[in-house]
């Protein structure tokens, strides 16, 4: 009997820890004391410098790049690094596994649906004090997302979303610790506002975005938005494979 319990407590204090960071992580932070974006900056400059500036050169890209582009695929769980000198030609950087992106394929539509948005984001700032180690804000809902969620009546589309350290998600994009710190110091280094963030539900690429059966008629007109920014920035990859 007391080794059933000691399993069951050692489970639950496991879940608490992965999935329960929001709730004890903040309590943590009272005593430990907040850190600022450019303290995380200072302390990731040398390891995460030294591994993504060869990285970059060798693609012929300057280090921190002129323009960033993030891509999500949403069935695969793979993020890719595009990224650009001043002539705007993106070259594919490097590949990143997403450890936990939660829900199904088709745009988040509502407050607690656990859906990952689909669409063409923007990082709104940082969070160097998250409940997943560190975290970037995307702009959901955007402009798009509220103007379809006005039509319909959705008064709440949700907020919140994050591509973020660990491997849980609701509704975010969960990277694990090791490549949000690349990631952070990344967007960071070369501007959000020379950042985007392309969601997809699949690789334009290998397959066809096709809506969802029971999907509003506005995510058509999406899926076409995210082909043509995917082929703009993913123009070049013919010959990078």
């Amino acid at each position: 009997m007391k080794k059933v319990l000691v399993l069951v407590a050692v489970v639950f204090l496991f879940l608490i820890y992965q999935y329960g960071r929001s709730l004890w992580y903040p309590i943590v932070i009272k005593f430990t004391g907040k850190a600022t974006v450019a303290e995380v900056i200072t302390k990731l400059e040398g390891q995460v410098s030294q591994e993504l500036s060869p990285l970059f050169l060798s693609k012929g890209i300057h280090f921190p790049p002129k323009n960033l582009s993030l891509i999500a695929f949403k069935d695969s769980k793979e993020l890719q690094v595009w990224a650009s000198n001043e002539d705007e030609i993106f070259k594919l950087i490097t590949r990143y596994d997403i450890k936990a992106a939660s829900g199904v394929l088709g745009p988040k539509l509502i407050e607690g649906d656990k859906q990952v948005p689909e669409g063409l984001y923007k990082i709104e700032g940082f969070n160097p004090n998250s409940s997943y180690h560190l975290s970037m804000k995307l702009n959901y809902p955007n402009a798009f997302d509220l103007q379809h969620a006005n039509k319909e009546g959705r008064s709440s589309p949700g907020t919140n979303i994050f591509i973020h350290g660990r491997s849980a998600s609701v509704g975010c994009l969960a990277m694990g610790d090791p490549v949000i710190e690349k990631l952070f110091y990344l967007v960071h280094k070369t501007g959000i506002s020379n950042t985007r963030v392309i969601i997809s539900p699949t690789d334009p690429s290998l397959n066809e975005l096709h809506a969802p059966s029971n999907s509003p008629e506005w995510v058509g007109k999406l899926y076409e938005e995210i082909v043509t920014q995917y082929n703009t920035v993913t123009k070049n990859r013919t010959a990078l494979k």
